[in-house]
């Protein structure tokens, strides 16, 4: 399918070029500089608990929900932290809840696995693989309900699509024609096994077939690409109140979390990946829409002093105080 041109604003960022590519290079760099000071902090014992980082993936996040309007909404996998800025979240509120802060975007109780913006529409990351894409189903089920034309995106890794909850929501979605765009991110391997080892098909989307379901595929090199072909599905659920499945190959260039040395892979591979990185490429194509190197520099810049500034934010901030434990643990629709 041939790249088409999606004319957007000029981000109002006074070191941007008029370039969309600009914005989403902006965005690209602003994760993965994130995700990278989040793995220093983590081993510094700054962040606790696990941490998967999309270190790699962040064409997909970036070109994705630059397919959709604001008051749309996205449910995500606990690889969530990209998904969260590119939806709208604050690097400081990202930090502050990686480091348990009070300040946080779930005031330091959700962690790195539960990134939530009921501000931006961002309905969280969720820690059970596969258990959120029926939630996802039922905010779209929603949304047809009340008639909003809202559309909703729900990411998910490889490892998902043989869990139930992936074919039930599948099997839902196409049945009752819900607005909703499934994205699986494929980046090959379910934690450490490869996809060879975990499916009997190489081409996940394909499973759409059985539920009479669009769908698409393709490789995230590019990130706009991914929102030209994101943006079709967009259209359709929008529109028509039709779901797609659409597959997206990336390659995440760390383990599947902190924990994880990714042994399970040759060095010639990762190498062979990151001389496609995503993030390489949109630099390249941003020097190639008409910016030079000194407009680049100044997006760096203005990335590294936001990402410098969550830090200390995220430093700074207090903790959550201890008089939240009981309300948060027990009180609830079902406390006495």
């Amino acid at each position: 399918m041939a790249e088409k041109a999606h004319p957007k604003k000029a981000p109002a960022h006074s070191a941007l070029p008029s370039a969309p590519i600009a914005e989403y290079y902006r965005q690209m760099h602003l994760i993965r500089r994130l995700e990278e000071e989040a793995a220093r902090a983590y081993a510094a014992g700054k962040i606790g608990g696990f941490l998967h980082l999309y270190i790699g993936q962040e064409a997909v996040g970036v070109g994705a929900l630059a397919a959709l309007k604001p008051e749309d909404y996205v449910v995500t996998t606990y690889r969530d932290h990209g998904i969260a800025i590119a939806k709208g979240m604050s690097s400081r509120k990202l930090m502050a809840e990686l480091w348990g802060k009070a300040t946080g975007c779930s005031g330091g109780l959700g962690g790195s696995m539960h990134m939530f913006d009921a501000e931006n529409n961002m309905l969280g990351g969720y820690g059970i693989v596969g258990g959120h894409i029926p939630l996802a189903a039922g905010v779209a089920f929603a949304c047809k309900y009340r008639g909003d034309k809202r559309v909703t995106l729900c990411f998910f890794g490889d490892g998902a699509v043989s869990i139930g909850g992936f074919h039930e929501a599948l099997s839902l979605a196409a049945l009752w024609k819900l607005p909703i765009v499934f994205i699986c991110e494929n980046n090959e391997f379910s934690m450490g096994t490869p996809l060879s080892r975990t499916l009997s098909v190489e081409d996940i989307s394909i499973k759409a077939d059985g539920y009479g379901m669009a769908r698409d595929r393709f490789f995230a090199t590019d990130v706009m690409l991914v929102k030209e072909r994101i943006a079709e599905a967009v259209a359709r659920a929008r529109d028509e109140s039709l779901p797609t499945l659409v597959e997206v190959r990336t390659y995440r260039f760390r383990g599947h979390s902190m924990s994880d040395p990714a042994k399970y892979r040759t060095p010639k591979e990762l190498e062979e990946h990151k001389s496609r990185d995503p993030l390489t490429l949109a630099r390249k194509k941003l020097i190639e829409s008409g910016a030079t190197e000194e407009d680049v520099a100044k997006i760096e810049a203005a990335v590294e002093a936001e990402v410098v500034d969550a830090i200390k934010f995220a430093d700074e901030s207090p903790s959550p105080d201890v008089n939240v434990l009981e309300p948060t643990t027990y009180d609830g629709p079902f406390a006495a």
